[in-house]
Formats: structure tokens, C-alpha cells, sequence
């Protein structure tokens, strides 16, 4: 059963960042937004204390006993609220069941509900109260003159809300601003890492040879470290060029030498001599063509069109097989190019239409499948008898041949496997839904521009 990989795990770095930024940013305006209403309330609601206070202390100033033993007001209160009725700031006085109030609470009075957390007290007109109270002695009572002074929340409420809608509004234009910044910040950072994906596609095209711009301080010992590379790379295959020329000339004095000697035999001496050698020469001028191949500056940028390849050879098998009016029916997009140098694919398909051609009944197919976003499958399948089970994996093995009457040295196959192998594709065999062979060969896809 394949198992999940976590969500995270297939993001860029710069989502990473980015969503990170955004987690971080998000928490310091939640944080914010819950944060300041709560300093401004308690700020305000000090604010308001504070009046309370100085009014407080005024009452407290100015309360007297009267004539008839009543508790009086020595003089009118500076804040001409306390005057008008239902204006939201009221106060009381009580002693010995007596209650002097606010001309602003007109006759009702400061209600004093006791809830089951805490305490609601309530103005003239039912509105929730912020209040202050103190106990004051008089030189004529007994006992204290208790004062409740209170103001209603609601304009300040108000203000609190307006602010937080406010303050909101802010902080999301904040969110929106901080966020594009941080986006810009991110894609500015990792202009350089573009800049290599530029450089890696040119060296890919052929068409130079070394990573070449200037790098951040953070980034440059590994581009040193990857022209180092690609200088050792190179350094290698021009060795392999060189040696693959060293031992064609070295081989090719000896085997002239031989076909002379064999030629100067008699015919039948000959007929047995001659093919081993020729034989040899086939097997070295192709493995030398390999390692010439493997020397090419350029290999990154080879790209070939299977679908052009496969008409090209089918015409040159078509006249060779002409007799035994076989069908071939290509179906390759001709759009799609693969990765791989036109000589070698040519060996490629031109081993495996070939062994379609010699075994096929009637009909050969080609097509192809995408097997990922940059591999391509192509199947050459035929209706001949085909390969049993057993030796599907088995005919893939150099020099293996399972019908030993049919002209071939057993390499075709084993040649295709181990080219492809080399192009980091594969080739696999099994029976074709036609009845005979079906052959799939995997190559990367060329690189689009």
C-alpha cells in the first residue's frame, strides 16, 4: 500500500516561506487586534474612573447634614450632567434609610443587581453603569453616608467599538501590505536560484560549457563546486574520446593484417575465417562509436524524433523484407522528440524493427505511451510467434540467441538495454496482444525550447 507523504513535504521552499510569513504575520495581527481593544478599554474605563473620582470627592466635599437631620448638598456640582435628567451620570447618597440623588436620575435610583459572577448596576434608564463607591463620615451621623456614583458604558462602548472597527480595517490593509512585501522579499532572494536554472538550461542546450554569472556569497561555493564538476565530467569524457581513438588505430593494423591473411586462403578456409573478423569489427566499431558518443560535449543537448527515425528505417526494412508484404503501422506523435542522439536511437529502433521484421506474420505496430510528465514509452509489438515467458528476461543477456538458424551475433537485444540504460530509460519484453513480441522502450523526453 504506497503511503501518503505529508502535504508539506511537496511545497517550494519559496511556499514554505511564504506560508510561514503568513502564519507568523497572521498570529501577530490576531494578537494585535484582540490585544489593543483590551489596553484601550482598560484605558478607558481608568479614564472614566478617573472622573468618577474627582466627582466623588466633590459630593463627598459638599454633603452636610440639614436643618430637619437630612443630608444635604452644601452647594451645586460642577458638572451640570448631574442636572439634567437621563443624561447617563448620576449619583446617590444614603443614611438611616435616607436617599439623596442626582437631579439626572429624576425619580428612580441606582439599581444594584447581584448576578451569580458578579454585580450589574443599572442607571435611570435601565443602562449598565460604571461606578465607583465610598463610605463618607459626617461630624452629625453615626454611621457613614454611603455615595454611589456611576456613568453609563455605552458612549464608551461606542468609542471601543469604533476604534476596533478601526483598528481592524488597519490591520488588514497592514496584513495585505506586510504579506506583499515579504512576497517580493522572497522572490527577489531566490532570483539567483533562477538565474542558475537559466545558466543549467544553457549548459544543457551546448551552449556553454561552465556556470558562469555571479552569486550571492550563500550560493557561490556550491556553483564552484558544480563547474569543478562539470570540469571533471568533461575532463573524463575527453579522456574516453581519446582513448576509444587510441585503440581504433591500434586495432585496426591487426585485423587488416588478418582479413589480408584470410583472404589468401582457400574459399572454404575463408568463408569460415572471415565472418568472426568481420564480426569483431561490427562489435568494435560500434562500442568505439559508444565511447565517441559518451565524449560529446554536447550530449545534454541531443533530441531526436522517434516518429521520423521509425519511417526512415521502416523504408529500408520494407525493401529488404519486400517479399513477405509485411504491414508496419506507425502511430507515434510526430510532435514528440526524446532525448537521445539520432545515431543511437537509429541502433536502437533499427534493432527492434528488425527483429520485428524477421519474426512478424503480417502486421508490426508502433506507438507509444507517457508513462510520466518526462518519459516516454515506445512499443514496437508484432504478430509473430513471440518469446516464451521464461525467456523474456533471458534474450535481453549479451550474446543469448534462442533460434540459432536465423542470421545474428544475439547482441541486438542486449545492445538496446544497455543503450537505453546509458540514456537512463530501460527496455522490457513481453507478449504483445497481437500474439507475438512486445517490446517497450522507455527514454526521458527532450527538453522543451
Amino acid at each position: 500500500m504506497p503511503t501518503k507523504r505529508p502535504l508539506f513535504k511537496h511545497l517550494s521552499l519559496k511556499s514554505r516561506l511564504f506560508l510561514a510569513a503568513c502564519l507568523w504575520v497572521t498570529a501577530m495581527i490576531i494578537a494585535a487586534g484582540v490585544g489593543i481593544p483590551k489596553l484601550v478599554k482598560e484605558y478607558l474605563v481608568s479614564d472614566v474612573e478617573s472622573q468618577l473620582r474627582l466627582a466623588l470627592d466633590e459630593i463627598s466635599a459638599n454633603l452636610e447634614a440639614g436643618k430637619n437631620g437630612s443630608i444635604v448638598l452644601s452647594s451645586r456640582l460642577s458638572d451640570p450632567r448631574f442636572s439634567q435628567p437621563y443624561s447617563g451620570l448620576y449619583w446617590t447618597a444614603t443614611i438611616n434609610n435616607q436617599t439623596l440623588r442626582s437631579r439626572s436620575l429624576w425619580d428612580r435610583t441606582i439599581q444594584i443587581k447581584q448576578g451569580p459572577i458578579r454585580k450589574t448596576v443599572l442607571g435611570a434608564k435601565n443602562e449598565r453603569l460604571i461606578v465607583l463607591e465610598q463610605d463618607v463620615f459626617l461630624p452629625e451621623y453615626v454611621k457613614p453616608v454611603h455615595i454611589v456614583i456611576g456613568m453609563d458604558e455605552a458612549p464608551m462602548k461606542s468609542t471601543l467599538d469604533h476604534l476596533t472597527g478601526q483598528l481592524w480595517m488597519i490591520l488588514g490593509l497592514l496584513f495585505v501590505g506586510v504579506m506583499t512585501v515579504i512576497g517580493l522579499q522572497i522572490a527577489w532572494s531566490f532570483r539567483p536560484l533562477g538565474k542558475l536554472q537559466r545558466e543549467l538550461k544553457a549548459l544543457r542546450a551546448g551552449s556553454q560549457q561552465q556556470l558562469e554569472a555571479s552569486y550571492p556569497a550563500e550560493v557561490s561555493p556550491l556553483i564552484d563546486d558544480l563547474n569543478a564538476l562539470l570540469f571533471h565530467y568533461q575532463e573524463l569524457l575527453q579522456r574516453a574520446r581519446n582513448h576509444a581513438g587510441n585503440l581504433s588505430h591500434s586495432l585496426k593494423t591487426p585485423l587488416s593484417v588478418l582479413r589480408n591473411e584470410i583472404s589468401q586462403l582457400d574459399v572454404e578456409s575463408s568463408h569460415k575465417l572471415l565472418p568472426p573478423v568481420e564480426q569483431i569489427q561490427q562489435h568494435i566499431d560500434y562500442h568505439l562509436g559508444r565511447a565517441r558518443m559518451a565524449g560529446s560535449m554536447n550530449i545534454l543537448s541531443v533530441k531526436s524524433n522517434p516518429s521520423e527515425r521509425v519511417d526512415a528505417i521502416s523504408i529500408a526494412f520494407d525493401k529488404v523484407y519486400a517479399e513477405r508484404d509485411l504491414l508496419l503501422i506507425n502511430e507515434l506523435d510526430s510532435e514528440l522528440e526524446v532525448a537521445v542522439d539520432q545515431s543511437d536511437l537509429d541502433e536502437m529502433l533499427g534493432n527492434l524493427l528488425e527483429n520485428s521484421y524477421k519474426w512478424a506474420r503480417s502486421q508490426i505496430r508502433v506507438h507509444s505511451t507517457l508513462t510520466s510528465d518526462d518519459q516516454l514509452t515506445l512499443i514496437i509489438e508484432d504478430n509473430g510467434p513471440g518469446i516464451a515467458e521464461e525467456h523474456l528476461t533471458q534474450v535481453l543477456k549479451r550474446g543469448v540467441r534462442l533460434d540459432e538458424t536465423t542470421p545474428g551475433t544475439g547482441l541486438g537485444l542486449n545492445i538496446v538495454a544497455e543503450m537505453a540504460y546509458s540514456y537512463r530509460g530501460d527496455l522490457t519484453l513481453e507478449r504483445s496482444q497481437l500474439g507475438g513480441l512486445r517490446a517497450n522502450l522507455t527514454l526521458k523526453l527532450a527538453a522543451k525550447g
